[in-house]
Parts: C-alpha cells; structure tokens; sequence
C-alpha cells in the first residue's frame, strides 16, 4: 500500500513539473514580432584627428502582433565584409521596445583622410552585409534576414519620417 501512495505521489509531483516546465516555454520571437522596412546602409561618424570615419548600420521597423505587451526584447546585428562571410567584423545590439524603428550601427569602422564619399572607390574596399537578429525573454536569438549594406551614406526615408 505505501508503495502505492509513493508512487502515485511521485508520478503527480513529475506531473506537476513536466506541467510546470511547458508553460515556461521560451517564446518565439518570429510568433511575435514582424520586421519591416529593413535598410543597411553607412553612417557617418564625427572625425577624429583629422580621418573621416563611417560604419555600417541597419534599420527595420518592429512590429508586436502578439496582443501582449513584450517587456524582454533585444536586437543584435552582426555585420561581415563579403569575401570575410565566416568572420564577424562587427556588431550592434539594443534593448528595445516594441513598435520602434530600431537602429543598429556597427562598432566595427572604416576610416580615411579623404572625402567620406571617396571611401567607396578606394581600393582596400570591401562591402559589407548584415544578419540581425531578436530575443525574446529566455529565448534563443533568431535571425530575422540577412542583406547587403548599399553603398549608400544615410538611410532612406521611411513612411511617416522626415528626411
């Protein structure tokens, strides 16, 4: 009879953790959030003893369609030069809020004495892509798309922005 109550009170307290760890599932951040609106591009940054220097930096629109206010949110970019795919060369990440226009500029910079714009012409260059990437809480990160950073200084307008 012991046996039996010992193993019915085990059996309900396994039962009460495999119930337990399923509604501490981590979240899935695609079920969440839609990206739109997604732009790499170079930003300036101030000079620095006389070299002009830019980075590359992405920018989408985040969007929660959950119906749930998420508090836990978090966007990561890692850029890369092309010919370099299995390096990171930079990154970025931000605690967000959702909707926002999240903005992420590498730490990773090029630099020259000459025009910014002439950056893009010089021999050493390479161009670069960006992966970004959300978590959610306790979830994994996810990517959420991968592009190329246009040869481009300043991002496009987006709907509803002022230039």
């Amino acid at each position: 009879m012991r046996a039996a109550v010992r193993f019915r009170a085990r059996a309900l307290s396994t039962l009460g953790v495999v119930l337990a760890l399923s509604s501490c599932r981590a979240p899935d951040p695609k079920a969440l959030f839609d990206v739109s609106e997604v732009d790499a591009y170079w930003a300036v940054e101030p000079p620095m003893a006389g070299e002009q220097y830019i980075a590359p930096t992405i920018r989408f629109r985040l969007r929660n369609h959950s119906g749930k206010t998420q508090h836990s949110v978090q966007a990561m970019a890692v850029f890369r030069r092309k010919g370099e795919e299995g390096l990171s060369w930079g990154s970025a990440f931000e605690q967000v809020v959702s909707p926002v226009l999240v903005t992420l500029k590498s730490d990773a910079r090029y630099h020259s004495t000459g025009a910014v714009d002439g950056m893009f012409n010089h021999p050493q260059w390479r161009d670069a892509l960006v992966e970004f990437f959300l978590r959610v809480g306790s979830s994994g990160w996810v990517s959420f798309g991968r592009v190329d950073v246009t040869r481009r200084i300043g991002p496009l307008s987006m709907a509803g922005e002022p230039h």
